[in-house]
Protein backbone atom coordinates (compact mmCIF):
# COMPACT_ATOMS: atom_id res chain seq x y z
CA UNK A 1 0.00 0.00 0.00
CA UNK A 2 2.84 2.39 0.79
CA UNK A 3 4.29 1.69 -2.64
CA UNK A 4 1.27 3.32 -4.33
CA UNK A 5 1.69 6.50 -2.25
CA UNK A 6 5.47 6.66 -2.67
CA UNK A 7 5.50 9.01 -5.71
CA UNK A 8 3.16 11.44 -3.95
CA UNK A 9 5.26 11.37 -0.77
CA UNK A 10 8.47 11.95 -2.72
CA UNK A 11 6.82 14.81 -4.62
CA UNK A 12 5.64 16.47 -1.38
CA UNK A 13 9.03 16.05 0.34
CA UNK A 14 10.93 17.43 -2.66
CA UNK A 15 8.48 20.32 -3.09
CA UNK A 16 8.67 21.23 0.58
CA UNK A 17 12.46 20.91 0.55
CA UNK A 18 12.86 23.16 -2.48
CA UNK A 19 10.46 25.72 -0.99
CA UNK A 20 12.31 25.71 2.34
CA UNK A 21 15.69 25.96 0.57
CA UNK A 22 14.56 29.00 -1.43
CA UNK A 23 13.15 30.62 1.71
CA UNK A 24 16.41 30.17 3.60
CA UNK A 25 18.45 31.41 0.63
CA UNK A 26 16.25 34.48 0.42
CA UNK A 27 16.87 35.25 4.10
CA UNK A 28 20.63 34.76 3.74
CA UNK A 29 21.30 36.39 0.37
CA UNK A 30 18.46 38.91 0.02
CA UNK A 31 19.07 42.61 0.63
CA UNK A 32 17.15 44.63 3.16
CA UNK A 33 16.72 48.36 2.77
CA UNK A 34 14.47 50.39 5.12
CA UNK A 35 13.56 52.80 2.31
CA UNK A 36 12.57 49.91 0.11
CA UNK A 37 10.41 48.41 2.86
CA UNK A 38 8.46 51.67 3.23
CA UNK A 39 7.69 51.78 -0.46
CA UNK A 40 6.55 48.17 -0.43
CA UNK A 41 4.15 48.74 2.45
CA UNK A 42 2.51 51.84 0.95
CA UNK A 43 -0.64 51.27 -1.12
CA UNK A 44 -0.31 51.72 -4.87
CA UNK A 45 -3.02 51.74 -7.46
CA UNK A 46 -2.77 52.99 -11.04
CA UNK A 47 0.16 55.29 -10.24
CA UNK A 48 -1.90 57.45 -7.89
CA UNK A 49 -1.60 57.47 -4.11
CA UNK A 50 -4.58 56.01 -2.36
CA UNK A 51 -6.74 58.46 -0.45
CA UNK A 52 -8.51 55.80 1.57
CA UNK A 53 -7.53 55.95 5.20
CA UNK A 54 -6.52 52.87 7.11
CA UNK A 55 -9.72 52.93 9.16
CA UNK A 56 -11.99 53.07 6.10
CA UNK A 57 -14.76 50.50 6.17
CA UNK A 58 -16.98 49.34 3.37
CA UNK A 59 -20.72 49.42 3.92
CA UNK A 60 -22.61 46.24 4.69
CA UNK A 61 -24.42 46.47 1.34
CA UNK A 62 -21.12 45.85 -0.47
CA UNK A 63 -20.57 42.58 1.39
CA UNK A 64 -24.21 41.56 1.08
CA UNK A 65 -24.24 42.01 -2.69
CA UNK A 66 -20.89 40.20 -2.99
CA UNK A 67 -22.21 37.23 -0.98
CA UNK A 68 -25.42 37.11 -2.99
CA UNK A 69 -23.46 37.18 -6.24
CA UNK A 70 -21.29 34.29 -5.10
CA UNK A 71 -24.32 32.36 -3.87
CA UNK A 72 -26.31 32.68 -7.08
CA UNK A 73 -23.24 32.25 -9.27
CA UNK A 74 -22.27 28.97 -7.62
CA UNK A 75 -25.83 27.67 -7.72
CA UNK A 76 -25.97 28.29 -11.46
CA UNK A 77 -22.68 26.40 -11.89
CA UNK A 78 -24.43 23.27 -10.60
CA UNK A 79 -26.81 23.40 -13.56
CA UNK A 80 -24.04 23.11 -16.17
CA UNK A 81 -23.20 19.37 -15.72
CA UNK A 82 -26.87 18.47 -15.98
CA UNK A 83 -27.30 20.57 -19.10
CA UNK A 84 -24.30 18.91 -20.75
CA UNK A 85 -25.54 15.36 -20.30
CA UNK A 86 -29.27 15.73 -19.77
CA UNK A 87 -30.10 12.76 -21.98
CA UNK A 88 -27.96 10.47 -19.85
CA UNK A 89 -29.71 11.57 -16.66
CA UNK A 90 -33.25 11.33 -17.99
CA UNK A 91 -36.48 13.02 -17.04
CA UNK A 92 -35.83 12.77 -13.30
CA UNK A 93 -32.83 15.09 -13.63
CA UNK A 94 -34.88 17.46 -15.79
CA UNK A 95 -37.65 17.66 -13.19
CA UNK A 96 -35.14 18.15 -10.38
CA UNK A 97 -33.43 20.89 -12.37
CA UNK A 98 -36.74 22.63 -12.93
CA UNK A 99 -37.47 22.47 -9.19
CA UNK A 100 -33.97 23.82 -8.49
CA UNK A 101 -34.41 26.74 -10.91
CA UNK A 102 -37.84 27.56 -9.47
CA UNK A 103 -36.43 27.61 -5.93
CA UNK A 104 -33.52 29.73 -7.15
CA UNK A 105 -35.95 32.23 -8.72
CA UNK A 106 -38.05 32.33 -5.54
CA UNK A 107 -34.92 33.13 -3.53
CA UNK A 108 -33.92 35.79 -6.05
CA UNK A 109 -37.34 37.46 -5.94
CA UNK A 110 -37.30 37.33 -2.12
CA UNK A 111 -33.89 39.01 -1.98
CA UNK A 112 -34.98 41.55 -4.58
CA UNK A 113 -38.20 42.40 -2.69
CA UNK A 114 -36.30 42.78 0.58
CA UNK A 115 -34.14 45.44 -1.10
CA UNK A 116 -30.86 43.59 -0.67
CA UNK A 117 -29.86 44.40 -4.25
CA UNK A 118 -30.23 48.17 -3.77
CA UNK A 119 -26.84 49.89 -3.90
CA UNK A 120 -26.92 52.83 -1.54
Amino acid sequence: MLRSYLPAIVFLVLGGGVGALFGVLNLLVGTRSPRRQQSKSSPYECGLPSEIQRGFRFGISFYLIAMLFILFDIEVIFIYPIAVSLRAFGTFALSETIVFVVLLMIAFVYVWRRGALEWS
